[in-house]
């Protein structure tokens, strides 16, 4: 049988070699050897105390004139449904770290205000909190993942929160729970103990702190049948040392490890604009994105040192890009707009993601709504669809489907003397036997024609749809909404186990098969 499959290949890829060589975009999807399942979880958000993402982003109260279910804006819920939401990070990032649990409980006129130190200064008013969190996390349906506090936290803290949301049973804090409205415990599965501890949790040595994560991670208890997924804080970007010491020291104790890399086109001074920019500040942009790929196999090589079972998640939870802030914003909210440049680095890493399925199991994107690239802009009662958006919407077919195999040669866009891939790919088989494949090209000039090859099974049907536009730089506002959106891609043909299609310049394409 090995013989059989080498010589199909084989001759495959001959054939390939032979009809494709102006192109050089020849693809091979083996759609009988999937072994990995694509986590549904890889296509998480993050949603941060940060700018508006909270606060007239989901909510907005109930005595708004804002559509809501008790203060939750109904557009968002709804739109965020569509994408299959699989899980919510919350309430940070950096303002986990200063955040104490308790004053966001109890009767919102009674709960304290507190300052918003990372982002703006603003003053918090803690209406917002864990019951209007989980109930959130309800109404779309998704897991809620929680990070704890431990910059300025302390065990004891962490571990009440843990025992409010979680324990069924006789217990002060399940009581007061209880008092608070909520009799049935949530039930919270995935709990991160602390949040960018190398930094703004701390600015801790990893040595300290992988003590500490033990000290804190021995107090996440489990109660009745849930048990907890623990999240240790992982690396900054290429922080090596950080993973090997955090595997080596905790490892057994962590169910999985974070790692954070956010696609900067220029530097952190400065660091460009969402919407004004030429092909090389893009090209950069593409560039640094697909760094991706280099960090999750670097650092998935440490964790095989320790954890050769893959036993431990990789959770790339938090993701996307990050510009200067939109003229006349407080620098502090962190809003940006959203391009098709956004949508093109969107597909690139979530490929990414799914071709390293065996490692990762859970990413959030930065952050979901008026925040860094968002799928969700909000404007008073108005709401718009990001481009991003409507990646995640294409890509949804990937969640919890296996994996296929694919052997992938891509031509290359080439700008300023470098070059890099200029399409990325990954495919994957569901449950119904529906395949699934994901393209995007990155090249700003240039069609791709794909001829693609499937071993194992031949095509009945074909359905796809395309994100694309005019320019890069395109993207939606509240008087153009609908510019940059999905439409029907008709630009495919197929006869027998043989697709061809053609993706245009700055475009990302979902095909279907049956």
């Amino acid at each position: 049988m090995k013989i059989k499959r080498t010589i199909q290949l084989t001759v495959i890829l001959l054939i390939g070699c032979a009809s494709l060589k102006a192109q050089n975009n020849r693809l091979i999807i083996e759609t009988d050897r999937g072994k990995t399942t694509i986590n549904k979880h890889i296509y998480g958000h993050f949603s941060e105390h940060l700018g508006r993402c909270i606060y007239g982003g989901y909510w907005v109260g109930e005595s708004s004139e804002v559509p809501n279910k008790r203060g939750i804006r109904k557009d968002v819920v709804q739109a965020l449904k569509e994408i299959n939401i699989p899980n919510l990070r919350w309430p940070g990032g950096c303002f986990a770290d200063e955040y104490h649990w308790m004053d966001g409980i109890g009767p919102r006129n009674e709960r304290p205000k507190m300052v918003n130190t990372h982002w703006g200064g603003v003053v918090e008013d803690n209406s917002f909190g864990t019951h209007e969190f989980l109930d959130l996390c309800e109404q779309l349906g998704t897991e809620a993942y929680i990070s704890a506090n431990v910059g300025s936290g302390t065990v004891e803290e962490m571990s009440k929160w843990i025992e409010y949301v979680n324990f069924d049973g006789e217990s002060p804090m399940a009581n007061l729970r209880r008092k608070n409205g909520r009799d049935e415990p949530w039930g919270v599965k995935f709990w991160g103990i602390g949040n960018e501890s190398w930094g703004c949790g701390g600015n801790m040595t990893p040595e300290y702190y992988s003590d500490l994560y033990r000290h804190y991670s021995t107090y996440a208890r489990n109660y009745g049948e849930n048990n907890l997924y623990r999240i240790a804080c992982g690396s900054n970007g290429s922080d090596y040392n950080w993973t090997e010491t955090l595997m080596k020291n905790a490892g057994r104790l962590m169910q999985g490890l974070s790692l954070h890399y956010y696609t900067v086109p220029k530097d952190w001074n400065d660091k460009g604009s969402a919407t004004d920019f030429n092909e090389q500040e893009y090209f950069t942009t593409i560039e640094k994105t697909l760094f991706m790929d280099e960090l999750i196999t670097k650092h998935s090589a440490i964790m095989d040192k320790y954890d050769p079972q893959k036993r431990v998640g990789m959770i790339i939870d938090e993701w996307g890009t990050w510009y200067n802030v939109e003229p006349g914003t407080n620098p502090g909210f962190l809003y940006q707009q959203n391009t098709m440049r956004d949508a093109i680095v969107a597909g690139i890493n979530l490929n990414i993601f799914n071709t390293h399925a065996d490692r990762v199991q859970m990413a959030n994107i930065a952050q979901t709504v008026n925040v860094l690239q968002a799928v969700i802009l909000t404007d008073e009662e108005r709401m718009l669809l990001t481009p991003t958006y409507w990646v995640f919407y294409l890509y949804k077919v990937h969640q919890d489907a296996t994996l296929l195999p694919v052997s992938f040669t891509s031509s290359k866009y080439k700008q300023g003397g470098k070059e890099i891939d200029a399409v990325s790919i990954s495919a994957s088989k569901d449950s119904t036997g529906k395949i699934h494949i994901t393209l995007v090209n990155a090249d700003l000039n240039n069609e791709q024609k794909i001829n693609a090859q499937l071993v194992g099974s031949s095509i009945k049907s074909v359905r796809g749809e395309i994100l694309t536009s005019e320019v890069i730089n395109d993207h939606n506002t509240f008087n153009e909404p609908n510019k940059v959106k999905v439409e029907e891609f008709k630009d495919v043909r197929f006869s027998g186990n043989i697709l061809e299609l053609v993706l245009p310049s700055k475009s990302i394409v979902m095909v279907e098969l049956e």
